[in-house]
């Protein structure tokens, strides 16, 4: 370290999304450091880092998708093994941060699984967190380290604009995403429309009414994950039902879990957009599944960390 300026930068990744670290890494101007992620026979992870770090502004490039617990242990064993190895500081870059959904006491004896992951990864010994688009911008809290929360949104917006669309009408698929929707829809100058949906129970969503002008519109569909695909393909059918003239679905992280695919084939889902926050393996990959990388943000981000600059300017 001098004049508290590393000298030197490395990156690291798990098994959680590596091709988005490589990106990471090449943008970057170098490759990633050797690091064997394996585990035991037993199932439990095993880490050896195969270069020195010591000294060194270390970044390791995980995302906490499915296997969520796998990745995590991961991660958190990496932090450890380089936090012995005295590395100067430890950056988890977690382009999607797993357990965010449980971020507050919604009924009674729930966990609040976000503060519990965070106070994991500061025990581990991470000194700062850059990470993108959380389900909740208040799960920056539950930390007492740095955390750049990063936003898909403008990658997102570029592509819709680069479509030229005309009659565009941003909808929110809940009202939880209301604020979601109207960030989205005020660059691009266009009205939004909110659906006012019921979830009786986890995972299962019902439509009950759909506020706003949609007959004869192209309609944006804009949610921060797509898990289950319940909610996001039940919106898309009733705005088909109600005139919509397409539905574009755009989401940032393709959670994509049980039925998720099918209901996404079948659904009049037009076309669906994902950034490469997690990485969809080959067998879920459907010709209406667009992929926009999110590598050349948190490459610019992670440079900026490392050269002590300011990142207001990246999140304009």
């Amino acid at each position: 370290m001098k004049n508290g300026v590393y000298s030197e930068f490395k990156v690291f990744a798990g098994n959680g999304n590596r091709p988005l670290a490589e990106e990471i890494a090449k943008l970057m101007g170098g490759q990633l450091g050797i690091a064997d992620v394996k585990k035991f026979s037993d199932g439990e992870v095993a880490v050896n880092i195969q270069e020195s770090v010591r000294g060194k502004d270390c970044y390791i490039v995980q995302s906490t998708a499915d296997p969520v617990n796998d990745n995590l242990m991961e991660l958190l064993i990496m932090v450890d093994a380089m936090k012995r190895a005295s590395a100067g500081r430890i950056n988890a870059v977690i382009p999607y941060y797993g357990y965010g959904r449980q971020d507050r006491t919604a009924k009674a004896r729930d966990p609040i699984t976000a503060r519990l992951v965070a106070d994991l990864i500061q025990v581990a010994g991470v000194d700062r967190v850059i990470t993108m688009d959380l389900h909740a911008s208040q799960i920056q809290g539950f930390f007492t380290i740095p955390v750049d929360h990063l936003a898909g949104g403008p990658i997102l917006q570029r592509y819709i604009a680069s479509k030229k669309l005309e009659d565009l009408v941003i909808v929110s698929p809940d009202h939880g995403s209301v604020t979601r929707a109207r960030n989205f829809a005020q660059p691009l100058n266009v009205p939004i429309a909110i659906i006012d949906k019921r979830r009786p129970r986890p995972n299962v969503s019902e439509i009950m009414n759909i506020i706003g002008e949609i007959d004869g519109k192209n309609c944006i569909l804009v949610d921060d994950m797509v898990d289950t695909a319940g909610t996001i393909c039940n919106a898309a059918n009733a705005l088909k039902e109600r005139g919509a003239k397409s539905v574009i679905a755009c989401s940032t992280h393709a959670v994509l879990s049980g039925p998720a695919i099918d209901r996404i084939k079948e659904s009049a889902i037009d076309e669906m957009i994902f950034l490469n926050t997690i990485q969809i393996p080959e067998e879920k990959m459907l010709d209406k599944f667009t992929l926009l990388s999110v590598a050349p943000l948190f490459a610019e981000a992670m440079r900026r960390v490392f050269d002590n600059q300011p990142l207001s300017s990246i999140f304009e």
